[in-house]
């Protein structure tokens, strides 16, 4: 069976990382499903597999208890965009809806409990009904979205965070209406009620929701700024040469569009008419604008500074380079990383485990203690002090950050595994050309003999090879335009393969012959007059991300297919090590030279001639320029030609990492120190609520802790390990 396109399902309903678990759940246990990511932040489900039914994985999904259905079309820019603000948006009311019904009812509440205990008076019925009856309330509208989770994770024979919380609001209200009917029988006196605590934690619990619905908005803000980058309507030019603005979705391929001064480019293209300075900093890094001209290739999201310019657009409106890097920013931010997957071990089995530690709590209480209200305000307070959600956001926070963040600086992560690798990689192997030199041939040194001018063997040299369509002629006739000397009509050309050109110019015979080295002779009329070497020269910020690599404690090496001495010339130019370098590779044996490094390898290329060498690392990394990179080809992208983005990806990446940990230890440390105080009682009467409490004060580190990162990124402290 042939793999299928991925499929994309919107899934309505989900409001936290528990539902998106447990719809990526459901979604996987469908037939032929081999992976699935749900992105919370738009309520997209993307599914990939060998031709699952798309109606079974609605199905599976609405077994659930949410609402699913295919979506058909590829969202552009702006659908993203607004598909990711109205989520996010219908997220951050519900929990705030929810949060003040919950806790507007609860504080009336505890108020009147205490005015009637405090009063001495009988009040009979009255107080224990209100107190019921918004307990009731608060059950049956803030808590609904819990039991509604906890239902779904039921029917799928699982359990989950919204399982702990429901039985233990449950349990409390329970108890209270049986203490209740109790004392109307006679059968207790003075054991209290916890109708407000049932109110209260559903009511914190929601707060706390919000307020991790509001972390993830900041946290998602990479990417609606990623998205903002490509204006929602262009300047289309109509075949009369009128404009009228449409919206960018409309736009395909061969249509023309026309950008003012200070626009933004609105999908990739080639420029037909005008001369600019591009700012391509959003998608490249670059901070530095680029002129261009008529010819030359833009990327939208890019701003036009200076001039007019007509583009012919290359690809439709939904499918431009930036588009494309938004949705792989989601694709990572909705993944897990492998130490995730370990967190998800824990949670899947830590739920049953609370259940049983809070079965047996109660019966110690009852059967060893004698004392049955104190055995029940103590399971309740471990059910919910127990709730996993800080284990449930420590990874998705951080990544979500690390990601976002990333993209900012010209670097594309796919997935959350990815930035796991480049967070623990130990070697980073580089290819030669394009990666650390610029990838065409450039005029190095031009060495004239006696009697002769560098400008005029240049300037001949240049004149025959005009008529070549080899790169090192490409080379000369570019440095002698670029030195403004003239480049001559020849005549009588010819040219020999392997060897050289030669030709008649101004009357004078010109021959340039060619070596292996890419040195040119260069003779005029049978005397020779001069040399021009032509080289692959190292990007200028070549040396800067070696020695940042290094500094980093990594091994840097060089894999290149060119000649031992070309390698070595560039290598020692950028302050590589001869030794780290491996020249005259072949594919196969740049395959066999990744396999043989011990510990995690890196592999960075141009993610098209060396595809196999970036499978086969551990982590591959393919750079390139404009709207050709293979964004596909690699785990993590670099779409510009900046070589320092490398050590400024590892090192993010290890922040990231860092996070991660820093954020489980603290869950896991919270559950383990939490569990026995409440199991003993040591809470007191009012173990619940400040169960909830706690419990809200745990996600707040892991949240607190994962903006941080997100505040050091922004203050450009990447560079700090």
């Amino acid at each position: 069976m042939r793999p299928m396109d991925p499929v994309t399902i919107k899934v309505e309903g989900m409001t936290c990382a528990g539902c998106a678990t447990a719809v990526r759940s459901a979604i996987e246990n469908v037939p032929g499903v081999e992976s699935a990511q749900v992105d919370l932040a738009t309520g997209l489900a993307t599914v990939a597999g060998d031709q699952p039914k798309t109606t079974s994985i609605i199905e599976a999904i609405m077994t659930r208890g949410y609402k699913a259905e295919a979506v058909e079309a590829v969202l552009d820019a702006s659908g993203i965009r607004s598909q990711i603000e109205q989520t996010q948006l219908e997220h951050e009311r519900l929990w705030r809806t929810r949060a003040i019904i919950g806790l507007s009812t609860w504080a009336p509440l505890e108020l009147l409990h205490w005015i009637a205990a405090s009063s001495g008076f009988d009040h009979g019925l009255l107080v224990p009904i209100i107190m019921w009856a918004g307990a009731t309330l608060v059950l049956a509208t803030a808590g609904w979205g819990f039991y509604k989770s906890a239902f779904a994770a039921a029917r799928g024979g699982t359990t989950n965070m919204d399982t702990l919380i429901s039985i233990g609001a449950t349990t409390a209200y329970v108890y209270s209406v049986v203490v209740f009917v109790c004392h109307q029988l006679g059968l207790m006196h003075d054991e209290p009620l916890y109708f407000a605590e049932s109110a209260g934690l559903l009511g914190l619990i929601s707060l706390g929701h919000w307020l991790d619905s509001r972390a993830a908005a900041g946290a998602s803000a990479a990417v609606r700024k990623l998205l903002h980058m490509q204006p929602d309507e262009a300047e289309l030019v109509e075949a009369d040469d009128q404009t009228r603005m449409v919206r960018t979705s409309m736009i395909t391929p061969g249509q023309e569009v026309m950008v003012r001064p200070g626009g933004r480019v609105p999908v990739d293209g080639v420029i037909l008419e005008g001369r600019s300075s591009i700012d391509e900093s959003i998608i490249t890094g670059e901070s530095i604008p680029i002129d261009k001209e008529a010819g030359q290739e833009v990327i939208a999201g890019s701003t036009n500074t200076t001039g007019v310019l007509r583009i012919k657009s290359t690809v439709d409106g939904g499918s431009t380079t930036v588009a494309r890097m938004a949705r792989l920013v989601q694709q990572a931010q909705s993944s897990r990383a492998n130490i995730q997957r370990l967190a998800d071990k824990v949670s899947s089995v830590f739920v049953p485990a609370v259940l049983l530690i809070g079965l047996v709590t109660f019966l110690c209480w009852w059967l060893l203690g004698d004392d049955v209200p104190r055995g029940a305000v103590a399971t309740v307070t471990v059910l919910i002090i127990s709730c996993p959600c800080a284990l449930g956001l420590a990874t998705p926070m951080a990544v979500m950050v690390g990601a976002g963040e990333a993209s900012l600086r010209g670097i594309l992560v796919k997935s959350a595994q990815a930035l796991e690798q480049a967070g623990s990689v130990n070697t980073v192997v580089f290819d030669k050309t394009g990666t650390l030199t610029i990838g065409s041939p450039e005029v190095t040194s031009v060495q004239p003999e006696p009697g002769h001018d560098a400008g005029e063997v240049l300037s001949l040299a240049a004149s025959v090879e005009n008529a070549s369509e080899h790169p090192i002629g490409a080379a000369i006739v570019r440095a002698a335009r670029e030195k403004g000397l003239e480049v001559a009509p020849v005549e009588d050309f010819q040219s020999v393969p392997g060897q050289g050109v030669s030709g008649l110019v101004n009357g004078r015979r010109v021959d340039v012959t060619r070596d292996p080295k890419a040195t040119c002779k260069i003779i005029i009329d049978d005397v020779e007059a001069g040399l021009v070497t032509v080289a692959d020269t190292p990007r200028p910020d070549s040396r800067r991300a070696v020695e940042e690599l290094q500094r980093l404690g990594l091994d840097v090496f060089m894999l290149t297919g060119d000649r031992h001495d070309a390698a070595i010339h560039i290598a020692e130019s950028i302050g590589l090590d001869r030794n780290n370098v491996i020249a005259d590779a072949t594919p196969e044996s740049k395959l066999s030279t990744i396999k043989s490094f011990k510990g995690s390898v890196a592999m960075v290329g141009d993610g098209i001639n060396d595809a196999a060498a970036l499978a086969s690392a551990d982590l591959g990394i393919a750079m390139g320029s404009g709207t050709n990179i293979a964004i596909e080809s690699a785990q993590l992208v670099i779409p510009g030609d900046q070589v320092t983005s490398i050590p400024q990806a590892v090192t993010l990446a290890r922040m990231t990492l860092r996070t991660i940990k820093q954020n489980l230890f603290l869950a896991f440390v919270y559950n383990a120190a939490a569990i026995p105080v409440a199991a003993l009682g040591l809470l007191g009467a009012h173990g619940p609520l400040i169960a909830a409490i706690a419990m809200a004060c745990s996600d707040a580190s892991v949240i607190g802790n994962a903006l941080r990162l997100k505040s050091r990124l922004r203050k450009g402290r990447v560079d700090s390990v």
